[in-house]
């Protein structure tokens, strides 16, 4: 039986979008600004992540603590929230409707390795969350996954496949609970 031979580890596909000098600069820019407290101010982020490439709509909120691994390859729609310790690990494109909330701890993964493969290959695919879209707090959402269109991924839930329209779904692999009614009192 063959082993895992990290050794062997190639990514020749994976392209980051941009050079060593750029990303650099970026990792130290996010490290300072994002990761960290420092910089409360949600406008100010907002222009350094179109400096770096990402589009960004109107009446952002982006809240501490937030780690962005490429902001070329991010798109955040308009009246977006994301919340403290949000990390968007894009190694391949995040789009981000609009009215989206990304809560506090949730994980956008776009990368993953081929556990097939004694190379452990990088593997990417992209995530889109539709509009009217709401993570919850401690959510993961997997690689080429798409939440469509106000679905729901509850506190801690794992979305390993596409999420329907206006369905709330939770668990680990994230299921099917009820219909999101929005105008319910």
């Amino acid at each position: 039986m063959e082993k895992t031979r990290l050794d062997t580890f190639k990514n020749p596909e994976f392209d980051p979008g941009r050079n060593r000098l750029i990303r650099g600069l970026w990792y130290g820019v996010n490290f300072l600004f994002f990761k960290t407290d420092l910089l409360p101010v949600s406008l100010v982020k907002k222009w350094i992540l179109l400096a770096f490439g990402a589009k960004v709509g109107h009446g952002v909120v982006l809240k501490p603590g937030i780690n962005i691994k490429y902001p070329w390859k991010l798109t955040i729609g308009h009246f977006c929230w994301i919340g403290e310790g949000v990390w968007i690990d894009n190694l391949d494109v995040v789009t981000i409707g609009n009215h989206v909330c990304i809560s506090q701890g949730a994980f956008l993964l776009t990368g993953n390795h081929n556990y097939k493969k004694s190379s452990f290959d990088l593997v990417t695919r992209p995530i889109v969350l539709e509009d009217g879209v709401w993570i919850g707090a401690k959510s993961i959402v997997c690689p080429g996954v798409t939440c469509s269109s106000h679905s729901v991924l509850s506190v801690g839930s794992v979305a390993t496949k596409d999420l329907e329209a206006y369905y709330v779904y939770s668990g680990n692999p994230a299921v099917p609970m009820r219909k999101r009614n929005l105008n319910q009192l």
